[in-house]
């Protein structure tokens, strides 16, 4: 036993030099492209670093990095809670099943992403209700796909057996329905936080003045290409930071809770 726990590190250790190499390798690769380039066709790894340094760090750049911020945060929490709503009056209203899961989710599931930003730039002014509007549209379905699936999984003896205890429904939701859907609603969030951050630049491109869309498509009008490698840079940190720091510690600890139970 005490050999193999003593190898086991040496496995893990070769996939982190694996994979840090590769990024050394492509990082080096990149200096090399760039070294015979314009700036403007290929900047460099020390450009773009620079840049995307500012976007943390100067107030200029940092007010568009935490405007997509917000507007992710606040679609994604927007998303889940219309998904969820209409998983649950699908639940609760047979009748309205077909309604939800066969007229709703279609739609949702496949009008395309630009067609939402295009509306949104004619129905609403510039701004954050436009972006919003055109992330939560696009985010809806996974959320609802997420949390019907939950909910058929949830014993319905259970669900009736704490309706005997008390005649609030509002309880049953917040002390049996939700607690079971925990993982399925940490899924859905994973999910969405992740496609809302891939829409986040083509929903701001068209419908606002701010926020890191509307920053790339200044650079791309000067030619400013460090910025707009710098803003999609910019959005890996910010979804590895938001999964890292906060989804995957709550799917832990709910995770954790179930097993306990």
């Amino acid at each position: 036993m005490a050999a193999r726990s003593a190898a086991a590190p040496r496995p893990l250790l070769v996939e982190h030099g694996l994979a840090e190499g590769l990024v050394a390798a492509a990082l080096l690769g990149w200096w090399a492209s760039a070294r015979g380039l314009p700036e403007f066709v290929l900047p460099g790894p020390v450009a773009v670093a620079s840049r995307l340094l500012d976007l943390f760090v100067d107030p200029a750049f940092l007010a568009h990095t935490f405007a997509s911020t917000w507007r992710v945060v606040a679609a994604v929490a927007l998303a889940l809670v219309i998904g969820g709503a209409l998983a649950l009056l699908a639940r609760a209203v047979p009748p309205l099943e077909l309604v939800v899961h066969g007229r709703i989710l279609p739609v949702l599931n496949s009008f395309p992403s630009i067609g939402w930003a295009i509306l949104a730039a004619i129905w609403f002014e510039v701004g954050d209700v436009a972006v919003i509007f055109v992330q939560v549209a696009i985010l809806i379905p996974f959320c609802l796909i997420n949390l019907a699936a939950g909910l058929r999984e949830i014993d319905r003896e259970i669900v009736e057996m704490a309706h005997s205890f008390t005649r609030r429904p509002d309880r049953v939701l917040a002390r049996v329905v939700l607690p079971l859907l925990a993982p399925y609603i940490v899924a859905a969030l994973r999910i969405a936080y992740g496609i809302g951050w891939k829409i986040s630049l083509v929903s701001e491109l068209l419908g606002a003045q701010t926020g890191l869309g509307a920053l790339m498509l200044r650079a791309q009008t000067s030619s400013d290409t460090a910025t707009v490698v710098a803003a999609c840079f910019a959005i890996v940190i910010l979804y590895a930071a938001g999964e890292r720091l906060v989804l995957a510690p709550l799917q832990r600890r709910l995770t954790g809770g179930t097993h306990q139970h």
